[in-house]
């Protein structure tokens, strides 16, 4: 679950012994997005570098992007709570399920 307060999970790769693994908000990320999250949407200029997500507990709209796409796999990635305008600028979405 997401608590009410967070607007910005910010995933992080570390590097331990040469090894580079996700942090705890990387996989977090990974399990939300992947078991609690609803996908809304792709940005239709990025695909699924850019995703839309509505929380099904609050209804809130949640941005899934790279922004460290130069690194291998497009890095670690960050959750961010968007308004619907915004997701309707980015991803021209109005407002379906």
């Amino acid at each position: 679950m997401i608590a009410p307060d967070e607007v910005v999970l910010e995933g992080r790769w570390l590097v331990e012994g040469g090894r580079v693994r996700a942090d705890a908000t990387e996989e977090r990320i990974g399990v939300l997005v992947e078991k609690t999250l609803t996908h809304l949407a792709d940005d239709p200029a990025a695909g699924a570098w850019v995703r839309l997500f509505r929380d099904p507990s609050d209804g809130r709209l949640w941005e899934l992007t790279y922004p460290q796409g130069e690194m291998h796999g497009g890095g670690p990635r960050t959750l961010r709570v968007i308004s619907g305008v915004d997701a309707k600028r980015r991803f021209n979405w109005n407002n379906e399920v």
